[in-house]
Formats: C-alpha cells, sequence, structure tokens
C-alpha cells in the first residue's frame, strides 16, 4: 500500500514545445498541400495536360478543395478532422489516374497522390496534437495572443 509520504506524483503529461512549435508546423504543412493541390488541378487541367485541347471543365474539380481553405486557416480542428477524409477522393483521382494516363499527366497524377498523402499526414498529426494537449496549446495560443 503506498503512503502519502512515499507516492510519486504522476499527472499528465506536459507539452514542452520547442521554438518551432509542430502544431504551427503541422498547420503550414497542411495549408501549403492544400494551395498545392489548387494549384496544381488549375494548372493541370488548364494548360499542362488537359483532356481536351484548351483546357477542360475538369479544371471546376478544385473548387471543392478551396471550400475547407479558410477553415484551414482559422484553425479549426473540425475542417482538419473533414479535409482529412475528403483528400482521399482526390488521392484516389491521382492514384488511377497515374496508372491509366499516358506522359506528362500521369507524373502530374503521382504528384497529385504526394500532395494528398502530405495533406493527410498533417491533418492527422495537427488533430493528434491538438486533443492530446488542448489546454497546454489553449495557453501558449492565449499568450500569444496577448503578446500581440
Amino acid at each position: 500500500m503506498t503512503t502519502p509520504e512515499n507516492a510519486t506524483l504522476t499527472g499528465p503529461p506536459t507539452l514542452n514545445l520547442p521554438a518551432s512549435n509542430p502544431v504551427k508546423a503541422t498547420r503550414v504543412l497542411a495549408v501549403g498541400s492544400l494551395l498545392g493541390l489548387i494549384a496544381l488541378g488549375l494548372a493541370w487541367e488548364l494548360f499542362l495536360a488537359p483532356i481536351r485541347p484548351g483546357g477542360s471543365w475538369l479544371a471546376l474539380k478544385v473548387l471543392p478543395l478551396c471550400v475547407p481553405l479558410a477553415g484551414l486557416l482559422k484553425n479549426r480542428m473540425y475542417t482538419y478532422r473533414w479535409v482529412s477524409l475528403m483528400v482521399w477522393l482526390y488521392f484516389t483521382e491521382g492514384a488511377v489516374r497515374a496508372y491509366s494516363d499516358k506522359p506528362p499527366g500521369n507524373y502530374l497524377a503521382m504528384i497529385e497522390v504526394a500532395l494528398c498523402l502530405l495533406l493527410f499526414l498533417a491533418c492527422a498529426l495537427h488533430v493528434r496534437l491538438r486533443l492530446r494537449h488542448p489546454q497546454v496549446l489553449a495557453d501558449k495560443e492565449t499568450a500569444h495572443a496577448n503578446a500581440d
């Protein structure tokens, strides 16, 4: 039996965030890969390797990617969660077109797959870090906001 004198105190783990905040890094990676997917989708379907010469209406596939951009920039947790699910639609398109398209379309599809994997990884890590240490991160964000 443990007595109060020899008991060790174990509380919730603390988060010692270095100067380069991992939550901020995942946010930058998520926003960057989302912007990369938007730019790639537009360039691909309009002039790099369109299905029809002169561009195609398939460029409109990037419109759903524009919706979560505001939520990611505002750091909304819910947006990170549903984007990590939505990105698999674009991953599937990239995987199919990487296998079935001819160059340069298949190379662009491989880039799309890589950007999708980066976006998923960034969103998943962001959510995990924020759920693991919500109070410490909230305190740091509040302190940072008050300093501004």
